[in-house]
């Protein structure tokens, strides 16, 4: 097994470390907070670490709640394309949208906060649904002189999976950190969401190969 060597210009990116993301929340992602311990672990290793919230507004776009008669998990066609309809989560300024109490924050230099347009779901921390709005996080990292990003959070088959891809596209290297992701992995998503992003250029490792 080959260590991972971290400089100056790595960047470990932690997607929605969020109580709603997490077992007994609003959009539970299976065995979520295992990777808490995991995550805090690994990002001592790091010199930067960024991290992101889901922020949505009551009544968002995306939530089955909006949609009278339909249910969670059904899906729509947005302005933008298929839209999958969550339950209500991540609601601004509401416990289910805070970070997780075991989370330790204090290594995190930027809180980015996507999905908080009304109209518009937000999966990658790049690029919003409709795939020509985006959150900024692009610029930020290219001006700090990050080049290469190491994906940690939930989901691996949603947010975590479409910001890998995004990575890519915009020309950084992207490594997934597996174990430190879990995924909602509905109708075997995480799978097609790890074979997507090797084919992206990806790499995808576990927190054993960095350095202790």
């Amino acid at each position: 097994m080959t260590t991972v060597t971290l400089g100056e210009s790595d960047c470990l990116v932690v997607i929605d470390l969020q109580n709603d993301f997490m077992p007994g929340g609003a959009l539970a992602v299976p065995d979520g907070d295992a990777v808490v311990p995991v995550i805090n672990r690994i990002a001592a290793r790091f010199q930067h670490v960024i991290a992101t919230q889901d922020w949505h507004p009551a009544g968002h776009s995306s939530f089955a709640s909006a949609h009278p008669g339909r249910s969670p998990f059904e899906t729509i066609q947005a302005a933008y394309g298929e839209q999958t309809l969550w339950p209500d989560h991540c609601v601004q300024g509401t416990s289910g949208a805070a970070f997780h109490g075991d989370f330790n924050p204090e290594r995190v230099e930027l809180i980015l906060r996507k999905g908080f347009r009304p109209g518009i779901d937000s999966y990658s921390a790049f690029t919003e649904n409709d795939r020509s709005t985006t959150t900024g996080l692009e610029g930020y990292l290219r001006a700090r002189g990050f080049r290469r990003l190491f994906f940690a959070g939930l989901a691996t088959d949603f947010c975590v999976g479409w910001s890998v891809e995004d990575a890519r596209a915009a020309g950084f290297q992207a490594v997934l950190i597996e174990d430190a992701c879990r995924a909602i992995d509905l109708g075997d998503s995480r799978a097609a969401a790890v074979s997507a992003m090797e084919a992206a250029g990806a790499r995808i490792l576990r927190s054993s190969e960095l350095p202790s």
